[in-house]
């Protein structure tokens, strides 16, 4: 549930920075991304715990929920990815050059 509830919060912070970008208020938007990028270094942090583990002898049952996490996870890091070019697209515009 970790995994879920981090990568959750994480996509949520990308897309309040993409709604901060859209209305040009950019310092905010960044203030947004930075909290994704915090959220998703303890997601993943839990996530490389659980390969650890595997790689010691540790077996971690594939259920539905854990591929949903894995999911979730994935999701989020693109959305993050996704927001930071959605930034850089509108203040792009602002500044006239598209």
């Amino acid at each position: 549930m970790q995994l879920i509830a981090g990568a959750g919060d994480s996509r949520s912070y990308s897309m309040e920075a993409i709604s901060h970008a859209r209305e040009g208020n950019f310092t905010e938007a960044r203030e947004c991304i930075e909290k994704a990028k915090e959220g998703m270094v303890r997601t993943h942090e839990v996530q490389t715990e659980l390969i650890r583990g595997e790689m010691l002898g540790t077996k971690t049952e594939i259920t539905l929920l854990m591929v949903h996490a894995q999911d979730h996870l994935t999701a989020a890091m693109l959305m993050r990815d996704m927001a930071e070019e959605f930034i850089h697209l509108y203040e792009t515009m602002k500044e006239g050059a598209v």
